[in-house]
């Protein structure tokens, strides 16, 4: 497979989202659901199916290709990578790539934030992020419950709160966009001329940053099949200033310019990052031994990987929705058969999510999702034949609708070995 990176910059307000359950406000996302760009871009190829001025559009067989087939395109989310530091912003190829920072990262309740985000004399200084994974999973096994304080102060800990994050130059930095309320009044259609009683306000992300001249980029790629890639890729940007995301496109908003890369290979290589979690998890577990003797076997002869959600993922286990990736599902997932696999931990949360469907122009249905940021630990004592499966399935991801951006992972999430005492 070849992937494309997509950098979006928004020139309008993005009006995009999620309806949740039982609510008739539509709360906006603080990103570009993969699925908002898959329409777009079946729109544009679907407005000129009758011209002649794309293979794409030459051939029904290739929009079948992309959409429709067994192995469609996978259009992953786009993530804000807008970012500025001291009031500087940061050229957009200086940050390399943007993960969600797992549901298992603490910071201080009363100076959170990373510490390389300070601004001194603006805010208290931040008394860092760290991560909790490795030393849950020690003190389990030495019998003790794990319950840390902050490195700094020893004052109370609470989830990071934060959804983004990059590194740059070794430092880290959360990245977010800004929301407001564009309040509308309804037009009466027969006169022409806004009707009484009929009020209502948009939430939408801003088209730019704080000072007002430096616009929002977006940061997110495409996976398709070798022969379609290039086409694709010329169709995007032959006309990366056409497409319009989200809702309310006719009163203006939703307008972004697409630019993006040559298409380069997908193949992901995942073994590096688990030889350095199992190096670091196994020394872990020898420094815990000061605490006495472990009532859970040694961690020696087994061979440990997470699972890191970077996309909100659609789960089912015998036709049942689930939050929780077990044994039987993950060898289903990556094809591979193996009785010594075992999850050790699961970290999830759920939320529900529905949306639009504009080919059908109907609503979709309610979906009960796991969210972005959960993380699972499993172990095994068969390493061979996952190195090349897990790679794989952080490639392609996992569940349903895998096509429109659920179910991103990335196996053995770095954030991992950022511990207590190493806050960033």
């Amino acid at each position: 497979m070849q992937r494309i990176e997509l950098e979006i910059k928004a020139l309008s307000p993005l009006a995009i989202a999620r309806q949740k359950a039982g609510g008739s406000i539509g709360e906006a996302v603080d990103y570009i659901p993969g699925t908002v760009i898959r329409g777009a871009v079946a729109a544009q190829i679907l407005d000129l199916s009758n011209g002649r001025s794309s293979d794409l559009t030459q051939n029904g067989g290739d929009f079948q290709a992309l959409f429709l087939s067994e192995n469609p395109a996978i259009f992953q989310n786009a993530y804000p990578s807008a970012l500025q530091i001291k009031k500087h912003p940061v050229p957009q190829d200086r940050i390399k790539e943007i993960r969600v920072l797992p549901g298992t990262a603490l910071s201080s309740k009363n100076k959170p934030g990373f510490t390389s985000e300070n601004k001194t004399g603006l805010k208290p200084k931040s008394h860092g992020v760290f991560d909790t994974l490795i030393d849950r999973f020690c003190a389990e096994g030495y019998g003790y419950p794990y319950d840390p304080n902050c490195p700094e102060d020893g004052g109370r800990v609470d989830p990071a709160g934060i959804s983004f994050y990059c590194v740059v130059e070794n430092k880290y930095y959360s990245l977010s966009v800004k929301k407001r309320l564009l309040t509308r009044v309804g037009i009466n259609r027969r006169r022409a001329t806004s009707e009484e009683e009929i009020l209502y306000s948009l939430e939408v992300l801003n088209e730019s940053q704080e000072n007002k001249q430096n616009p929002v980029y977006y940061r997110g790629a495409i996976l398709l099949e070798d022969k379609l890639a290039e086409s694709l890729r010329n169709f995007i940007h032959d006309r990366h200033q056409n497409f319009r995301l989200g809702g309310s496109t006719s009163r203006g908003l939703g307008k972004v310019e697409i630019n993006t890369k040559t298409p380069v290979d997908a193949k992901i290589d995942v073994s590096d990052r688990i030889a350095e979690f199992n190096k670091n998890l196994k020394y872990r577990w020898e420094k815990w031994e000061v605490f006495g003797s472990p009532i859970k076997e040694s961690p020696t002869n087994r061979t440990f990987f997470t699972l890191d959600l970077q996309s909100d993922a659609i789960l089912t286990e015998n036709w049942r929705r689930t939050t929780v990736i077990s044994e039987k599902m993950l060898q289903q997932f990556a094809k591979v058969e193996d009785p010594s696999l075992k999850l050790e931990a699961a970290y999830s949360s759920y939320d529900y999510l529905s949306g639009w469907n504009a080919a059908w122009g109907l609503m979709k249905d309610m979906e009960l999702i796991t969210n972005k940021g959960s993380v699972y630990l499993f172990s095994t004592s068969q390493s061979d034949p996952w190195i090349e499966r897990l790679g794989e399935l952080e490639m392609r991801g996992l569940g349903d609708r895998t096509c429109e951006g659920f179910g991103q992972i990335q196996i053995c999430n770095q954030f991992h070995l950022v511990f207590r005492e190493e806050a960033v």
